[in-house]
């Protein structure tokens, strides 16, 4: 049997922009990516703080700072809002004890204030 987890968790990222003309995707950046262990193309869920809205979409690498929604979900968040970007993963009961999802925290300016990993506790 396999559990999905949280892999990964940007936390508190402000849009950039939104480009509803834009192939579809949430453009992020390069570093945050990289802090999150997040590669282009993956599936990610975004969650607007500002206004409750939550949708499903992939990762393309983007320029400092820069955090972009594209496509139809463009039309889903606003310049400005505050937003969080989940990735998950699917592990076998083996694999679970071992695993720690990684928590980037956001900044002002979406300079990434601090990284941490965090293991799954028992209940």
């Amino acid at each position: 049997m396999f559990r999905t987890f949280l892999k990964s968790k940007i936390h508190r990222a402000v849009i950039t922009a939104a480009d509803p003309d834009y192939e579809g995707s949430i453009t992020i950046d390069r570093a945050a990516c990289r802090a999150a262990g997040l590669l282009e193309f993956e599936q990610v869920d975004v969650l607007d703080i500002t206004n409750g809205a939550r949708f499903t979409t992939y990762v393309i690498y983007g320029a400092p700072a820069e955090f972009q929604v594209n496509g139809a979900a463009a039309r889903l968040v606003t310049s400005g809002d505050l937003i969080i970007v989940l990735s998950y993963c699917r592990l076998a009961e083996a694999e679970i004890a071992a695993h720690r999802a990684r928590l980037v925290l956001m900044g002002p300016g979406n300079v990434i204030a601090s990284t941490q990993d965090r293991p799954i506790a028992a209940p």
